[in-house]
């Protein structure tokens, strides 16, 4: 007896040696190797306008000041990826983004007006994603990009006269994120956090329009928070 109990501790400790490497067995081992494969994209946003005031904001009588905030919005998209090296990817994800940009208007009269600045953007990403070794079932990578939005909710060509603000169709700009890769057997688990901003002006000048006299540019800034579901 007293020398099968070493054996058996033996056994037991060859047992979980066997049962720890399987849990870190790789999921989706080829994944790598693919030259290309495609997914799925959704996620929330928080979008804003970064303005700048026209060197005669003082001398209007109609606004005392004007606040942009963040709204809340969603996204929903495709994904391409496409392998150029073991480290690098280039991925183009277009989508469709609902966004808000609201306005705290200040008149004269200190009388406070809440607006906001809805959008439905039809966007076209490229970018490129630097990825990390894969650690087991699990990668980090950067992400740097341009982007180019058509805003199918423009009202720059509208003839309503109650509107303080109208915006232009088209938009470019950067985005710059981070996102981690968590491997399962069947799919791989993807969120990311990104940053975009707009560059082009996208005010339309109306001298009828209120803001039009108080504000010289509009842009852009979105916050998006994505999860990808990639095959």
């Amino acid at each position: 007896m007293k020398g099968i109990k070493p054996v058996i501790v033996l056994l037991c400790l060859m047992a979980v040696g066997r049962l720890h490497a399987q849990t870190h067995i790789p999921n989706m081992p080829e994944h790598d190797d693919k030259p290309y494969y495609f997914g799925i994209t959704f996620g929330a946003n928080y979008s804003t306008f970064r303005m700048n005031n026209t060197q005669s904001f003082a001398e209007h009588d109609t606004f005392k000041s004007v606040q942009p905030h963040s709204g809340p919005g969603f996204n929903l998209g495709i994904m391409g990826n496409l392998r150029l090296t073991k480290f690098i990817d280039l991925r183009f994800i277009p989508a469709l983004v609902f966004a808000e940009k609201k306005l705290t208007l200040v008149d004269m009269n200190d009388v406070e007006t809440n607006t906001s600045v809805e959008s439905i953007y039809m966007q076209l990403p490229f970018q490129l994603k630097f990825k990390s070794d894969r650690i087991n079932n699990f990668r980090f990578y950067g992400m740097l990009g341009s982007m180019f939005n058509y805003d199918l909710a423009s009202n720059a060509r509208s003839r309503r006269q109650d509107e303080l603000l109208r915006v232009k169709a088209i938009d470019v700009g950067a985005e710059v994120g981070i996102g981690f890769e968590f491997f399962y057997p069947n799919f791989i688990f993807s969120p990311e956090i990104k940053l975009s901003q707009g560059f082009i002006n996208t005010q339309y000048k109306d001298s009828q329009i209120p803001l039009s006299n108080t504000i010289d540019a509009i842009r852009t800034r979105m916050i998006v928070f994505s999860i990808h579901l990639e095959g």
